[in-house]
């Protein structure tokens, strides 16, 4: 059962009360070849978005000597590691060429065409804050998620347009058309913001330990309930619990494409694609890992799936994953 959070957007002087984060399983060694082929990454993967622009695959990647890389593995041809000059939190892509990449203080824009060329933008005022996730709505603002709890949208590449600080912490946020959603993982709860970035429009529980969420193609939110080993479906307009459905083996990493939706199991190493059509999701196709499938990501015109291991073994990628 999902219940309202709040009804009123304005803070409170007191922070909201948090239950400890979910967190994926330590998944075991893999002890059969895994389909579809794997990529060294040189790191630990902690993120990953597509670009249809340049048909690449674009990691982040904690790197083994400290410090974050965003590591690109275009369809032909070799990969391509490009350092930041500081750690990043969480990144988002135009679809166009271009990776945003979240860190303290402000964010990287990374030109994928141009070279990988590195642009830092420091966000008006907010030089010392802990910025830990990053969207981009449709029509181009970016908006900045916080370490205590504070959504940052803003009106140019640095000035902040709004600042709504409602959350005990910002962990993950996605953006359909300009609406915002927000992943809290403390207070297991999904919420939204409007399109002014000044008010929440709704706020549901998500399960019992919420960890990721992802938007799909046809417009649902997708959030993995890792404690409560469960996927869950929300419909945006307005926000609605859709489906709710049982998952083994301590869910973890998402992804949307136009007939499945991908979600892994960390505790087993393996990735399952449901279809969520007639309102209860079905189980189609699975498919073994690499070890700690934290991070998916699907490429929608070839129907490529990327599965990122979160424990240095690399980026699996599965040809026709649906079949």
């Amino acid at each position: 059962m999902t219940s309202c959070l709040s009804c009123s957007s304005a803070s409170s002087d007191r922070p909201p009360p948090t239950i400890p984060a979910a967190q994926a399983a330590v998944s075991p060694a893999v002890t059969t070849k895994p389909p579809g082929s794997v990529r060294p990454l040189g790191g630990d993967g902690e993120a990953a978005v597509f670009d249809a622009a340049t048909s690449s695959l674009v990691v982040l990647s904690r790197q083994a000597v400290g410090g974050s890389a965003l590591v690109t593995f275009p369809d032909v041809g070799p990969s391509r590691t490009v350092p930041l000059p500081t750690p990043a939190t969480a990144i988002v892509g135009d679809g166009a060429g271009t990776v945003y990449a979240s860190t303290k203080g402000g964010y990287f824009a990374v030109n994928l065409a141009d070279g990988a060329a590195v642009t830092r933008f420091d966000v008006d005022g907010e030089r010392d804050t802990d910025f830990t996730a990053i969207t981009r709505r449709a029509d181009g603002k970016v908006v900045l998620g916080s370490a205590a709890g504070a959504v940052y949208t803003l009106s140019s590449h640095t000035a902040v347009q709004a600042r709504l600080q409602i959350f005990a912490r910002v962990d993950v946020l996605v953006a359909r058309g300009d609406t915002v959603a927000v992943l809290d993982r403390g207070q297991t709860s999904v919420t939204t913001i409007d399109a002014s970035g000044t008010k929440q429009e709704h706020a549901l529980r998500a399960g019992e330990g919420a960890t990721t969420m992802v938007a799909d193609p046809i417009g649902r939110i997708l959030v993995a309930d890792t404690r409560g080993q469960a996927l869950l479906v929300f419909g945006t307009n307005p926000l609605m619990l859709r489906q709710q459905y049982p998952v083994k083996g301590v869910p973890y990493g998402l992804a949307g494409s136009p007939t499945l939706a991908w979600i892994s199991e960390t505790a087993t190493n393996s990735v399952v694609g449901y279809d969520l059509s007639t309102g209860i999701p079905v189980e189609k196709v699975r498919h073994r890992t690499v070890q700690q499938p934290n991070t998916l990501n699907f490429d929608d015109v070839t129907g490529t799936l990327f599965v990122v291991s979160g424990s240095g073994a690399g980026v699996q990628v599965i040809p026709e994953a649906a079949r």
